[in-house]
């Protein structure tokens, strides 16, 4: 069975900064995708970055240049480094993983976490 936990959210002042981290665990085969998404007063969740398992890092334009992730494979984790916070960034934030199975590329799944929040308030 494969879990994602996600660690770090808290509350932050605005212009403060906060580190989030995922960890995968379970029996698997491999990762490929590995993201960042948030769920805030809307109801949609929102995509914040993606780490595609070739190596390309995708933000939303909202966190370009406050936010940044790293993906370290081996320790089957991705972090999700804020900067210069914002209200607007308040929200429920899950990790998500598309996760191989077994050898096969049709065993491939999509795990969420769940979730961890981050306020940032005065």
């Amino acid at each position: 069975q494969v879990q994602l936990v996600e660690s770090g959210g808290g509350l932050v002042q605005p212009g403060g900064s906060l580190n989030l981290s995922c960890v995968a665990s379970g029996d698997f085969f491999t990762i490929s995708t590995m993201g960042w998404f948030r769920q805030g007063s809307a109801d949609q969740r929102e995509m914040v970055a993606v780490w595609s398992s070739g190596g390309t890092m995708n933000l939303v334009d909202s966190v370009k240049g406050r936010f940044t992730a790293s993906r370290d494979n081996a320790k089957k984790t991705l972090h999700l480094h804020m900067t210069s916070l914002n209200f607007e960034d308040t929200a429920v934030y899950f990790c998500k993983a598309n996760v191989q199975i077994t050898s096969s590329k049709w065993s491939t799944r999509a795990y969420w976490g769940r979730g961890t929040q981050v306020t940032v308030s005065a």
